[in-house]
């Protein structure tokens, strides 16, 4: 079998496996459709106001977003290295040809699958409950590219989790203790502005900053997302790597 047969072999019997999982289905769409809730119909934005919050509907978009392309493949994947580290599946696969880089490249397609319709629905529900209006260009397209980015450079963060950690509630606690931070910290729902001086030039090395930028970039209508495209894809292929290289090869 071919190196893409083996992929699309993993990814069907992952993709099933997700779909059996009917709590993590429904806490996949509905814990960032609350977030919308939440801020986007409750607290709602305040443009001629301070503080939080402040800034016109169309800027907390990329925040939004975050909250599905940062928590869902962190827990995902590496709650799937986890469980297979205890029931010993990483000695069965040892001994089939499917390689560590095929395994978490099915993964990963999973992710950009599950979360690309996510993604979908929630800018859906964002226009309808804030009224954001996001201009439709050649350039919206490349939302597409900033969630399959950003899915694949989490899912490689989540696969190093999933090795470090010593169980499912370890990666569980992990990958909250990471990603409560950075979903704030990295020009998503909280501006620079607000923020210390001293601490500002720290939010360029999460890599959730490139995401937030780029597609406020596209939401918004003003500026280059292409600069943190590229930026983002780099990321990508250095944390999918180090995803790669970080799953065991047994157990």
């Amino acid at each position: 079998m071919s190196s893409l047969g083996r992929v699309r072999a993993e990814f069907t019997a992952s993709w099933h496996s997700f779909l059996r999982r009917r709590t993590a289905v429904f806490f996949t769409f509905f814990f960032p459709v609350i977030i919308v809730l939440i801020f986007g119909a409750l607290v709602q934005t305040q443009p001629t106001g301070g503080g939080l919050f402040a800034e016109p509907p169309a800027y907390y978009v990329p925040g939004y977003l975050a909250v599905v392309v940062l928590f869902t493949p962190l827990s995902r994947v590496g709650s799937t290295i986890a469980r297979h580290r205890e029931g010993n599946r990483f000695e069965k696969l040892a001994t089939t040809p499917l390689s560590r880089a095929e395994w978490l490249l099915s993964q990963t397609l999973v992710n950009v699958v599950v979360i690309g319709l996510a993604a979908l629905a929630l800018l859906v529900l964002t226009v309808v409950v804030t009224g954001v209006s996001i201009p439709l260009r050649p350039a919206t397209l490349s939302i597409v590219a900033f969630v399959a980015l950003g899915v694949t450079l989490f899912c490689g963060l989540g696969a190093i989790l999933g090795r470090v950690a010593d169980s499912q509630d370890g990666v569980i606690a992990a990958s909250n203790a990471i990603a409560l931070p950075l979903l704030f910290l990295s020009e998503t729902f909280v501006t620079p502005d607000l923020l210390p001086a001293w601490f500002r030039p720290a939010m360029n090395l999460s890599p959730l900053t490139y995401f937030a930028r780029g597609v406020r970039a596209v939401t918004t209508g003003s500026g280059d997302p292409w600069s943190n495209l590229a930026i983002l894809a780099v990321l990508s292929v250095v944390f999918f790597a180090a995803g790669a290289y970080a799953i065991p090869r047994t157990d």
